[in-house]
């Protein structure tokens, strides 16, 4: 009896075999997976926003925002926490759930700490227990690939081992005199535009201060200056500005291969970015720097020659590793600078005051190393400044194994959220002063100013604490101190109160100051 074979019912049954696995694997992937790690701390009494299948809690957190459209901008107090108008679901469900909550973007399950101790322990963990979350590799592959920012286990262990050194206090101090030199022409530019205006100027502070901090990081680690840098420097503003849009959709399985407008431009941004680095490389390889130039640049390089084989992991380790550092090194500096001098600007009396330290510190001449430790009331601005307006809004960590926060079993794969800004305003940390601009809370240093010093961390926490921030204490310090030698300032009428989400904590509309020559 012969069968007949049908080509057909073959490909039907092969087609649904397939379709029913993808299925099986994505109901898996994006339900099974969290909903376990969801049940294990409901087991324990954790609660939050209940999630649907493929966003999570992303219809939620959208539709809160927009409820909340616009508090900041029409809000007259600067001093406002701007997570409250940025990120209003996490105010919500803090006063609904706790200090402690669950919820979700796509198929990453989030636990949301806001408690002072329990951050306090995940600071305390190693970092091979706890590190980076691992979606930011591919989620802002883009921007970050597996550099510094977001790497983990050896990669990270190497790359530290690398960069780390380049950031020294005694290198840093090294580097005061080529700041300077960054400085001269963002203080010769508001010099003219103010003399063309008979001794006053409306200035709007934001792309000059970006310019200066990408100058300083050109010069501090790449051997160049931002004239050079400039392209790079302006695709990675591209870049970074794309990406902040699609914030509150990580984690939607897939969504970043989609040949959306938005994406092709990351991808195109993202080729032209490694080419600029690539061609960076080169010249110095070929240079008659090639051999005797010292800086971290040249440490990146003879860092991809270790533990690596192949030539894609050399220029890999070496394009990810500088878009780090470029994006890294100016960006934070850069907005907080300017959310300083708009504090300065609202505060005249410490303007006042920062002025005096400065004028008798330096005695007629350009500050230098010796100069900066002894500028007490600048640090404290500065300190300050960080608190109110911490660059970072969130500290992110992944719990690589099952870990334990005070009573808590927090099960591996967990994304911690640690919301930055709330913590610097939290009246139990800070005192009912919380969100007034009070730099004399910091005359006895971080550890006088509050009541849980682990909380302060506008540089991050634990063994992940960014590398660069003596660097960028530097770098404010000679900055801001130039600025108060030359000019007094006040914010113009024009201000608008708007800081928005653009990866940093940034003026959406920049600082507007009038400014007098001293």
């Amino acid at each position: 009896m012969e069968i007949e074979f049908n080509w057909g019912t073959l490909v039907v049954l092969c087609f649904s075999g397939i379709l029913c696995f993808l299925l099986h694997y994505l109901y898996g992937f994006l339900w099974l997976k969290p909903e376990r790690m969801r049940e294990k701390l409901r087991k324990q009494g954790m609660r939050g926003p209940p999630p649907s299948l493929l966003l999570g809690n992303i219809i939620e957190m959208k539709r809160i925002q927009m409820e909340e459209k616009g508090l900041i901008g029409s809000s007259a107090n600067v001093m406002v926490d701007y997570s409250v108008a940025l990120f209003p679901y996490f105010k919500k469900w803090r006063n609904e759930f706790g200090p402690l909550f669950m919820y979700s973007t796509g198929s990453i399950q989030l636990l949301y700490v806001s408690d002072p101790d329990l951050i306090k322990e995940i600071g305390l963990y190693k970092p091979l227990d706890i590190g980076k979350p691992v979606y930011l590799t591919k989620e802002r592959g883009a921007l970050f690939g597996n550099g510094i920012l977001t790497s983990n286990g050896e990669v990270w262990t190497h790359q530290r081992k690398v960069i780390a050194p380049e950031f020294y206090a005694d290198k840093v101090k090294g580097m005061v005199d080529l700041i300077l030199d960054a400085a001269v022409p963002l203080l010769k530019s508001w010099e003219t535009i103010v003399e063309s205006g008979g001794g006053i100027g409306l200035l709007t502070v934001g792309e000059d201060l970006r310019s200066f901090s990408a100058d300083v990081i050109s010069r501090a680690s790449f051997g160049s200056n931002y004239l050079e840098g400039e392209e790079m420097f302006l695709k990675l503003r591209q870049l970074q500005n794309l990406m902040s849009k699609t914030n509150l959709f990580i984690g939607i399985p897939g969504l970043r291969y989609l040949p959306t407008k938005a994406n092709r431009e990351i991808w195109r941004l993202n080729r032209e970015i490694r080419m600029l680095i690539l061609k960076l490389v080169k010249e110095r390889r070929e240079g008659s720097q090639a051999s005797s130039k010292k800086d971290l640049l040249q440490s990146i390089l003879d860092g991809a020659k270790d533990n690596l084989v192949s030539t894609k992991d050399h220029d890999n380790f070496i394009v990810d590793n500088c878009k780090n550092i470029f994006f890294a090194g100016h960006e934070t500096a850069a907005t907080s600078a300017s959310w300083c001098l708009m504090l300065l600007a609202c505060h005249p009396k410490w303007q006042a005051q920062a002025r005096a330290e400065v004028i008798e510190v330096c005695q007629g001449e350009l500050p230098n190393a010796d100069m900066l430790r002894k500028m007490k009331t600048l640090t404290m601005v500065i300190q300050e400044s960080l608190r109110l307006y911490p660059p970072t809004a969130f500290v992110t960590r992944e719990a690589f194994k099952d870990i334990k926060l005070g009573k808590l079993n927090i099960p591996k794969g967990i994304t911690l959220v640690i919301p930055t800004s709330i913590l610097h305003h939290e009246q139990e940390i800070w005192g009912p002063d919380a969100d007034e601009f009070k730099p004399e809370r910091f005359t006895n240093g971080i550890s006088g100013a509050c009541k849980f010093p682990h909380a302060y961390i506008p540089f991050g926490l634990g063994a992940r604490t960014c590398l660069g921030q003596n660097l960028a204490m530097v770098e404010l310090k000679i900055i801001l101190s130039l600025i108060l030698l030359k000019f007094s300032f006040s914010l113009s009428p024009s201000y608008v109160h708007a800081p928005a989400f653009r990866l940093t904590i940034e003026p959406e509309f920049g600082v507007p100051l009038s400014v007098n020559k001293v």
